[in-house]
Protein backbone atom coordinates (compact mmCIF):
# COMPACT_ATOMS: atom_id res chain seq x y z
CA UNK A 1 0.00 0.00 0.00
CA UNK A 2 1.75 3.23 -0.97
CA UNK A 3 0.77 6.43 1.13
CA UNK A 4 -0.79 8.27 -1.94
CA UNK A 5 -3.59 5.74 -0.97
CA UNK A 6 -4.28 7.77 2.58
CA UNK A 7 -5.23 10.97 0.09
CA UNK A 8 -2.86 12.77 3.02
CA UNK A 9 -2.48 16.32 1.23
CA UNK A 10 -0.15 16.63 -1.86
CA UNK A 11 2.61 18.77 0.23
CA UNK A 12 2.95 16.07 2.88
CA UNK A 13 3.30 13.13 -0.06
CA UNK A 14 6.55 15.35 -1.01
CA UNK A 15 8.04 15.70 2.27
CA UNK A 16 7.43 11.66 2.40
CA UNK A 17 8.74 11.21 -1.02
CA UNK A 18 12.04 13.13 0.32
CA UNK A 19 12.50 11.40 2.97
CA UNK A 20 12.67 8.61 1.08
CA UNK A 21 9.47 6.43 2.93
CA UNK A 22 8.36 4.06 -0.22
CA UNK A 23 5.71 2.16 1.98
CA UNK A 24 4.46 2.40 5.39
CA UNK A 25 4.90 0.24 8.11
CA UNK A 26 2.02 -1.26 10.05
CA UNK A 27 1.59 0.63 12.56
CA UNK A 28 1.52 3.48 10.17
CA UNK A 29 -0.79 1.95 7.76
CA UNK A 30 -3.38 0.80 10.59
CA UNK A 31 -3.16 4.31 12.08
CA UNK A 32 -3.26 7.04 9.39
CA UNK A 33 -6.90 5.85 8.38
CA UNK A 34 -8.71 6.09 11.62
CA UNK A 35 -6.38 9.32 12.66
CA UNK A 36 -7.13 11.24 9.61
CA UNK A 37 -11.15 10.61 9.89
CA UNK A 38 -10.73 12.54 13.31
CA UNK A 39 -11.32 9.60 15.61
CA UNK A 40 -9.65 8.10 18.61
CA UNK A 41 -6.95 5.70 19.10
CA UNK A 42 -5.43 3.22 21.01
CA UNK A 43 -1.95 2.02 19.44
CA UNK A 44 -0.18 -0.79 21.09
CA UNK A 45 2.96 -0.34 19.02
CA UNK A 46 6.86 -1.50 20.25
CA UNK A 47 9.48 1.17 19.85
CA UNK A 48 11.11 1.04 16.35
CA UNK A 49 7.80 0.74 14.46
CA UNK A 50 7.32 4.01 13.20
CA UNK A 51 4.94 5.47 15.43
CA UNK A 52 6.10 8.93 14.83
CA UNK A 53 4.43 9.14 11.55
CA UNK A 54 1.93 7.71 12.04
CA UNK A 55 0.72 10.19 14.35
CA UNK A 56 1.87 13.40 12.66
CA UNK A 57 0.91 12.77 9.14
CA UNK A 58 -2.95 12.91 10.21
CA UNK A 59 -1.64 15.77 12.25
CA UNK A 60 -0.49 17.83 9.80
CA UNK A 61 -3.31 16.52 7.27
CA UNK A 62 -6.00 18.02 9.68
CA UNK A 63 -4.25 21.11 10.10
CA UNK A 64 -3.81 22.15 6.21
CA UNK A 65 -5.47 24.78 5.09
CA UNK A 66 -7.29 25.74 8.58
CA UNK A 67 -6.88 29.43 10.27
CA UNK A 68 -3.08 29.57 11.96
CA UNK A 69 -1.64 31.85 15.20
CA UNK A 70 -3.37 29.27 17.79
CA UNK A 71 -1.78 26.04 18.88
CA UNK A 72 -4.16 23.21 17.50
CA UNK A 73 -2.25 20.11 18.63
CA UNK A 74 -0.08 18.83 21.28
CA UNK A 75 1.94 15.79 22.10
CA UNK A 76 3.41 14.79 25.39
CA UNK A 77 6.27 12.55 25.61
CA UNK A 78 8.31 11.64 28.72
CA UNK A 79 11.97 12.91 27.51
CA UNK A 80 13.71 15.65 26.44
CA UNK A 81 15.60 13.70 23.40
CA UNK A 82 12.26 11.74 22.30
CA UNK A 83 10.22 15.66 22.29
CA UNK A 84 13.35 16.62 19.99
CA UNK A 85 13.57 13.76 17.23
CA UNK A 86 9.38 14.51 17.17
CA UNK A 87 9.46 18.11 16.39
CA UNK A 88 12.51 17.31 14.10
CA UNK A 89 10.65 14.42 12.23
CA UNK A 90 7.66 16.89 12.16
CA UNK A 91 10.07 19.57 10.46
CA UNK A 92 10.80 17.05 7.68
CA UNK A 93 7.46 15.67 6.78
CA UNK A 94 6.06 20.00 6.82
CA UNK A 95 8.97 21.10 4.77
CA UNK A 96 6.43 21.98 1.93
CA UNK A 97 3.87 22.96 4.23
CA UNK A 98 3.73 26.78 5.99
CA UNK A 99 2.95 24.71 9.39
CA UNK A 100 5.18 24.58 12.42
CA UNK A 101 6.03 22.59 15.31
CA UNK A 102 8.06 23.88 18.63
CA UNK A 103 9.55 21.64 21.57
CA UNK A 104 9.10 22.32 24.99
CA UNK A 105 11.30 20.69 27.73
CA UNK A 106 13.47 20.83 30.89
CA UNK A 107 16.81 22.06 30.95
CA UNK A 108 16.84 24.92 28.64
CA UNK A 109 15.39 28.39 28.62
CA UNK A 110 12.13 29.09 28.63
CA UNK A 111 11.88 32.23 26.42
CA UNK A 112 11.80 30.86 22.98
CA UNK A 113 9.53 28.16 24.52
CA UNK A 114 7.26 31.46 25.98
CA UNK A 115 7.40 32.74 22.14
CA UNK A 116 5.80 29.25 20.43
CA UNK A 117 3.02 30.06 23.02
CA UNK A 118 2.29 33.70 22.08
CA UNK A 119 2.86 33.08 18.62
CA UNK A 120 0.32 30.11 18.33
CA UNK A 121 2.37 27.59 16.95
CA UNK A 122 0.47 24.84 14.99
CA UNK A 123 2.00 21.71 17.00
CA UNK A 124 3.85 21.93 20.41
CA UNK A 125 5.50 19.00 21.39
CA UNK A 126 6.32 18.99 25.20
CA UNK A 127 7.58 16.98 28.23
CA UNK A 128 4.54 17.27 31.14
CA UNK A 129 6.60 18.66 33.44
CA UNK A 130 7.65 21.52 31.66
CA UNK A 131 4.55 22.07 30.16
CA UNK A 132 3.12 22.72 33.37
CA UNK A 133 5.59 25.37 34.66
CA UNK A 134 4.30 27.48 31.60
CA UNK A 135 0.57 26.53 32.67
CA UNK A 136 1.17 28.78 35.71
CA UNK A 137 1.93 31.66 33.25
CA UNK A 138 -0.97 33.70 31.46
CA UNK A 139 0.18 33.22 28.04
CA UNK A 140 0.20 28.99 27.93
CA UNK A 141 -3.50 28.80 26.91
CA UNK A 142 -4.54 26.19 24.95
CA UNK A 143 -8.22 26.86 23.99
CA UNK A 144 -8.08 26.15 20.58
CA UNK A 145 -6.93 22.56 21.08
CA UNK A 146 -7.91 19.93 18.74
CA UNK A 147 -5.74 16.66 18.94
CA UNK A 148 -3.79 15.28 21.67
CA UNK A 149 -1.83 12.94 21.63
CA UNK A 150 0.11 10.56 24.38
CA UNK A 151 3.40 9.37 22.68
CA UNK A 152 5.23 6.37 24.90
CA UNK A 153 2.28 6.80 27.63
CA UNK A 154 3.59 3.08 29.75
CA UNK A 155 7.18 4.86 29.74
CA UNK A 156 5.67 8.16 31.26
CA UNK A 157 3.86 6.43 34.10
CA UNK A 158 7.09 3.93 34.98
CA UNK A 159 8.84 7.68 34.82
CA UNK A 160 5.97 8.86 37.41
CA UNK A 161 4.44 11.32 35.20
CA UNK A 162 0.88 10.05 35.49
CA UNK A 163 -0.31 13.03 38.23
CA UNK A 164 1.35 15.45 35.71
CA UNK A 165 -0.79 14.00 32.59
CA UNK A 166 -4.09 14.51 34.60
CA UNK A 167 -2.86 18.09 35.69
CA UNK A 168 -2.05 18.55 31.82
CA UNK A 169 -5.59 17.68 31.33
CA UNK A 170 -7.16 19.73 33.42
CA UNK A 171 -5.62 22.62 31.47
CA UNK A 172 -7.33 21.23 27.91
CA UNK A 173 -10.35 21.57 26.19
CA UNK A 174 -12.47 18.21 26.51
CA UNK A 175 -13.72 18.02 23.65
CA UNK A 176 -10.65 16.87 21.12
CA UNK A 177 -9.13 13.84 18.94
CA UNK A 178 -7.07 12.08 21.48
CA UNK A 179 -4.30 9.55 19.83
CA UNK A 180 -2.76 6.86 22.52
CA UNK A 181 0.47 5.57 21.78
CA UNK A 182 1.87 2.85 24.28
CA UNK A 183 4.26 -0.64 23.76
CA UNK A 184 2.55 -1.91 27.05
CA UNK A 185 -0.72 -1.61 28.49
CA UNK A 186 -0.33 -1.92 32.32
CA UNK A 187 -3.54 -1.13 34.72
CA UNK A 188 -3.08 2.45 35.54
CA UNK A 189 -2.25 3.21 31.52
CA UNK A 190 -5.28 0.99 30.70
CA UNK A 191 -7.81 3.28 33.00
CA UNK A 192 -6.34 6.52 31.90
CA UNK A 193 -7.46 5.76 28.26
CA UNK A 194 -11.17 4.66 29.88
CA UNK A 195 -11.21 8.48 30.97
CA UNK A 196 -9.52 9.56 27.88
CA UNK A 197 -10.63 8.03 24.66
CA UNK A 198 -14.06 8.38 23.20
CA UNK A 199 -14.95 5.04 21.09
CA UNK A 200 -11.25 4.36 19.82
CA UNK A 201 -9.79 2.57 17.03
CA UNK A 202 -7.51 -0.09 18.54
CA UNK A 203 -4.43 -1.40 17.17
CA UNK A 204 -2.22 -4.58 17.99
CA UNK A 205 -3.99 -4.54 21.70
CA UNK A 206 -3.38 -8.19 21.97
CA UNK A 207 -0.29 -8.30 20.46
CA UNK A 208 2.94 -9.69 22.91
CA UNK A 209 5.82 -7.43 23.11
CA UNK A 210 9.24 -9.08 20.92
CA UNK A 211 11.95 -7.89 19.63
CA UNK A 212 12.02 -6.37 16.32
CA UNK A 213 12.28 -9.02 13.77
CA UNK A 214 16.14 -8.74 12.15
CA UNK A 215 18.14 -8.30 15.18
CA UNK A 216 20.80 -10.81 16.31
CA UNK A 217 20.94 -11.43 20.03
CA UNK A 218 23.35 -13.01 21.83
CA UNK A 219 24.23 -13.81 25.20
CA UNK A 220 28.41 -13.29 26.48
CA UNK A 221 28.90 -15.04 30.09
CA UNK A 222 31.50 -12.79 31.69
CA UNK A 223 32.28 -12.07 35.25
CA UNK A 224 31.23 -8.87 36.42
CA UNK A 225 34.88 -7.68 36.72
CA UNK A 226 35.88 -8.56 33.57
CA UNK A 227 32.52 -6.85 31.17
CA UNK A 228 34.75 -3.47 30.41
CA UNK A 229 37.75 -5.67 28.98
CA UNK A 230 35.48 -7.39 27.42
CA UNK A 231 33.90 -5.06 25.34
CA UNK A 232 36.80 -2.94 24.50
CA UNK A 233 38.15 -6.49 23.13
CA UNK A 234 34.81 -7.07 20.69
CA UNK A 235 35.35 -3.55 19.61
CA UNK A 236 38.68 -3.77 18.80
CA UNK A 237 38.07 -6.70 16.61
CA UNK A 238 35.67 -5.03 14.63
CA UNK A 239 33.18 -7.22 15.94
CA UNK A 240 31.35 -4.41 17.52
CA UNK A 241 30.88 -1.57 15.21
CA UNK A 242 28.81 2.03 15.88
CA UNK A 243 27.11 1.01 19.61
CA UNK A 244 24.85 2.18 21.86
CA UNK A 245 25.65 0.27 25.36
CA UNK A 246 23.46 0.12 27.98
CA UNK A 247 24.60 0.28 31.83
CA UNK A 248 22.73 -0.12 34.79
CA UNK A 249 23.41 3.41 36.80
CA UNK A 250 24.75 6.74 35.89
CA UNK A 251 27.86 6.11 37.88
CA UNK A 252 28.37 2.49 35.60
CA UNK A 253 27.95 5.06 32.81
CA UNK A 254 30.23 7.56 33.59
CA UNK A 255 33.29 4.93 34.96
CA UNK A 256 32.32 3.20 31.53
CA UNK A 257 32.65 6.39 29.11
CA UNK A 258 36.08 6.82 31.29
CA UNK A 259 37.45 3.03 31.20
CA UNK A 260 37.03 4.19 27.13
CA UNK A 261 38.14 7.28 27.09
CA UNK A 262 41.73 5.74 28.52
CA UNK A 263 41.81 2.94 25.80
CA UNK A 264 41.35 5.48 23.27
CA UNK A 265 37.97 4.31 21.98
CA UNK A 266 36.04 7.62 21.21
CA UNK A 267 32.29 8.09 23.11
CA UNK A 268 30.24 10.06 24.91
CA UNK A 269 27.98 9.55 27.72
CA UNK A 270 24.17 10.28 28.08
CA UNK A 271 22.12 9.99 30.94
CA UNK A 272 19.94 11.91 33.33
CA UNK A 273 22.52 13.92 35.26
CA UNK A 274 23.84 15.84 31.92
CA UNK A 275 22.98 19.01 31.26
CA UNK A 276 20.72 19.59 28.23
CA UNK A 277 23.37 20.73 26.12
CA UNK A 278 25.45 17.95 27.01
CA UNK A 279 22.74 15.50 26.04
CA UNK A 280 22.34 17.00 22.49
CA UNK A 281 25.99 17.10 21.86
CA UNK A 282 26.58 13.39 22.86
CA UNK A 283 23.66 12.60 20.67
CA UNK A 284 24.63 14.52 17.77
CA UNK A 285 28.25 13.74 17.82
CA UNK A 286 27.26 9.94 17.80
CA UNK A 287 24.78 10.40 15.01
CA UNK A 288 27.42 12.35 12.72
CA UNK A 289 30.18 9.36 13.42
CA UNK A 290 32.25 11.59 15.90
CA UNK A 291 31.86 9.22 18.53
CA UNK A 292 31.90 5.30 17.87
CA UNK A 293 30.34 4.69 21.20
CA UNK A 294 27.55 5.73 23.30
CA UNK A 295 27.36 4.68 26.81
CA UNK A 296 23.90 5.68 27.95
CA UNK A 297 21.09 4.63 30.78
CA UNK A 298 17.25 3.88 29.71
CA UNK A 299 16.63 7.50 29.34
CA UNK A 300 17.36 6.35 25.65
CA UNK A 301 16.06 3.34 25.28
CA UNK A 302 12.87 4.29 23.83
CA UNK A 303 12.02 7.17 21.37
CA UNK A 304 15.81 7.49 19.71
CA UNK A 305 16.10 6.89 16.30
CA UNK A 306 19.93 6.47 15.05
CA UNK A 307 20.26 5.28 11.09
CA UNK A 308 22.41 2.41 10.38
CA UNK A 309 23.30 1.60 14.13
CA UNK A 310 25.09 -1.56 13.78
CA UNK A 311 25.02 -2.66 17.86
CA UNK A 312 23.42 -2.21 20.93
CA UNK A 313 25.08 -3.85 24.10
CA UNK A 314 23.54 -4.40 27.11
CA UNK A 315 26.56 -4.12 29.51
CA UNK A 316 23.88 -4.87 32.34
CA UNK A 317 21.07 -7.35 32.11
CA UNK A 318 17.99 -4.76 32.68
CA UNK A 319 15.92 -5.85 35.54
CA UNK A 320 12.54 -6.08 33.62
CA UNK A 321 12.23 -7.94 30.12
CA UNK A 322 10.28 -5.01 28.56
CA UNK A 323 13.12 -3.07 28.58
CA UNK A 324 15.44 -4.97 26.84
CA UNK A 325 13.05 -5.17 24.70
CA UNK A 326 13.08 -1.57 24.35
CA UNK A 327 17.24 -1.26 24.29
CA UNK A 328 17.56 -4.00 21.11
CA UNK A 329 15.02 -2.01 19.82
CA UNK A 330 17.48 0.56 18.97
CA UNK A 331 18.66 -1.34 16.31
CA UNK A 332 16.73 -3.11 13.24
CA UNK A 333 14.77 0.26 13.07
CA UNK A 334 12.63 0.43 10.35
CA UNK A 335 12.70 -3.20 8.90
CA UNK A 336 16.67 -2.92 8.88
CA UNK A 337 19.15 -5.33 10.70
CA UNK A 338 21.35 -4.91 13.45
CA UNK A 339 22.62 -6.54 16.41
CA UNK A 340 22.41 -6.58 19.90
CA UNK A 341 24.82 -8.26 22.41
CA UNK A 342 23.91 -8.48 26.48
CA UNK A 343 27.06 -9.25 28.71
CA UNK A 344 25.74 -11.58 31.94
CA UNK A 345 27.49 -12.32 34.92
CA UNK A 346 26.69 -15.43 37.24
CA UNK A 347 24.54 -13.20 39.51
CA UNK A 348 22.54 -11.91 36.64
CA UNK A 349 21.54 -14.81 35.42
CA UNK A 350 17.81 -15.03 36.65
CA UNK A 351 17.23 -11.51 35.21
CA UNK A 352 18.05 -13.10 32.19
CA UNK A 353 16.06 -16.28 32.11
CA UNK A 354 13.01 -13.29 32.81
CA UNK A 355 14.21 -12.16 29.68
CA UNK A 356 14.20 -15.23 27.67
CA UNK A 357 10.79 -16.51 29.29
CA UNK A 358 8.93 -12.80 27.91
CA UNK A 359 10.54 -13.71 24.57
CA UNK A 360 10.04 -17.34 24.44
CA UNK A 361 13.59 -17.98 23.33
CA UNK A 362 16.63 -18.85 24.51
CA UNK A 363 19.54 -16.60 23.27
CA UNK A 364 22.49 -18.53 22.10
CA UNK A 365 25.90 -18.11 24.33
CA UNK A 366 28.92 -16.89 22.70
CA UNK A 367 32.56 -17.38 23.77
CA UNK A 368 35.02 -14.91 22.82
CA UNK A 369 38.49 -17.02 21.19
CA UNK A 370 41.26 -15.54 22.71
CA UNK A 371 39.59 -13.80 25.48
CA UNK A 372 41.20 -14.83 28.91
CA UNK A 373 38.36 -15.11 30.99
CA UNK A 374 40.40 -16.02 34.17
CA UNK A 375 42.81 -12.84 34.27
CA UNK A 376 42.42 -10.56 37.29
CA UNK A 377 42.04 -6.71 36.32
CA UNK A 378 44.23 -4.27 36.76
CA UNK A 379 41.82 -1.91 38.82
CA UNK A 380 38.11 -2.48 39.57
CA UNK A 381 35.85 -0.92 37.12
CA UNK A 382 33.15 -0.06 39.88
CA UNK A 383 33.71 0.70 43.42
CA UNK A 384 30.43 -0.94 45.93
CA UNK A 385 28.01 1.39 46.60
CA UNK A 386 28.56 0.68 50.49
CA UNK A 387 32.70 0.93 50.20
CA UNK A 388 31.84 4.41 48.46
CA UNK A 389 29.71 5.79 51.27
CA UNK A 390 32.19 4.07 53.65
CA UNK A 391 35.18 6.19 51.72
CA UNK A 392 32.46 9.51 51.54
CA UNK A 393 31.83 8.93 55.59
CA UNK A 394 35.66 8.41 56.33
CA UNK A 395 36.46 11.61 54.83
CA UNK A 396 33.95 13.92 56.34
CA UNK A 397 35.09 12.65 59.87
CA UNK A 398 38.67 13.46 58.72
CA UNK A 399 37.68 16.73 57.46
CA UNK A 400 35.29 17.23 60.61
CA UNK A 401 38.53 16.30 62.76
CA UNK A 402 41.23 18.56 61.09
CA UNK A 403 38.83 21.22 61.46
CA UNK A 404 38.15 20.62 65.50
CA UNK A 405 41.79 20.27 66.21
CA UNK A 406 42.53 23.52 64.14
CA UNK A 407 40.08 24.89 66.23
CA UNK A 408 41.40 24.00 69.76
CA UNK A 409 44.89 25.43 68.48
CA UNK A 410 43.40 28.81 68.10
CA UNK A 411 41.91 28.60 71.39
CA UNK A 412 44.77 27.79 72.90
CA UNK A 413 46.97 30.60 71.15
CA UNK A 414 44.45 33.23 72.12
CA UNK A 415 43.95 32.14 76.04
CA UNK A 416 48.37 32.68 76.03
CA UNK A 417 48.01 35.97 74.59
CA UNK A 418 46.02 36.53 77.02
CA UNK A 419 48.66 35.99 79.98
CA UNK A 420 51.36 37.17 78.21
CA UNK A 421 53.03 39.96 80.34
CA UNK A 422 52.44 43.58 79.19
CA UNK A 423 54.88 46.28 78.40
CA UNK A 424 56.51 48.00 81.07
CA UNK A 425 54.91 51.21 79.50
CA UNK A 426 51.61 50.14 80.20
CA UNK A 427 51.48 49.44 83.50
CA UNK A 428 48.28 52.38 85.13
CA UNK A 429 45.17 51.50 86.95
CA UNK A 430 43.86 47.86 86.99
CA UNK A 431 41.59 46.61 84.21
CA UNK A 432 38.07 48.70 83.90
CA UNK A 433 39.42 51.98 85.80
CA UNK A 434 38.64 54.98 83.64
CA UNK A 435 41.28 58.23 84.51
CA UNK A 436 40.71 59.52 80.69
CA UNK A 437 38.31 62.13 79.59
CA UNK A 438 35.41 61.79 77.91
CA UNK A 439 36.23 60.38 73.98
CA UNK A 440 36.69 63.39 71.56
CA UNK A 441 38.29 66.43 74.32
CA UNK A 442 41.51 67.34 73.27
CA UNK A 443 42.54 68.83 76.44
CA UNK A 444 41.69 64.78 77.56
CA UNK A 445 44.37 63.82 75.02
CA UNK A 446 47.26 65.48 76.36
CA UNK A 447 46.71 65.05 79.55
CA UNK A 448 46.90 61.50 79.03
CA UNK A 449 50.07 62.11 77.45
CA UNK A 450 51.51 63.66 80.71
CA UNK A 451 50.46 60.89 82.73
CA UNK A 452 52.01 58.38 80.78
CA UNK A 453 55.36 60.23 81.19
CA UNK A 454 54.73 60.70 84.73
CA UNK A 455 55.40 57.62 85.78
CA UNK A 456 53.29 55.73 88.67
CA UNK A 457 53.97 58.22 91.96
CA UNK A 458 52.35 61.04 89.15
CA UNK A 459 49.38 58.57 88.84
CA UNK A 460 49.17 58.24 92.22
CA UNK A 461 48.86 61.60 93.28
CA UNK A 462 46.32 62.18 91.16
CA UNK A 463 44.15 59.74 93.01
CA UNK A 464 44.57 61.15 95.97
CA UNK A 465 43.56 64.50 94.78
CA UNK A 466 39.85 66.39 93.86
CA UNK A 467 41.23 68.10 90.55
CA UNK A 468 39.07 66.53 87.54
CA UNK A 469 42.06 65.26 84.92
CA UNK A 470 42.02 67.64 81.94
CA UNK A 471 39.92 70.28 83.42
CA UNK A 472 42.50 72.94 83.85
Amino acid sequence: MPFASFKLHPDLLRGIKELGFTRPTPIQEQAIPPAIEGKDLLACAMTGSGKTAAFVLPILHRLMGKPRGTTRALVLTPTRELAAQIEEHLKQLAVHTPLSGAAVFGGVGMAPQEHAFRSGVDVIIATPGRLLDHFKQPYAKLAGLEILVLDEADRMLDMGFLPDIKRVLKHLPTKRQTLFFSATLPGPIVALTRDLLNNPATINLERKSAPAIGIRQAVYAVREELKPALFVELMRRGDIGSVIVFTRTKHRANRLADYLATEGIPNAKIHGNRSQAQRTEALEGFKSGRYRCLVATDIVARGIDVEQLEHVVNFDVPHVPEDYIHRVGRTARADATGDAFTFVSPEEESDLSAIERAISKRLPRVVVSGFDYATKPKQRFEVPIAERIAEIRARKAEERKRAKEKAERRAAHGAAGSHAPRPSGSRGAPTGTSRGPAPGSGAGSATASSRSASGASGAGRRRGGSRRPGSG
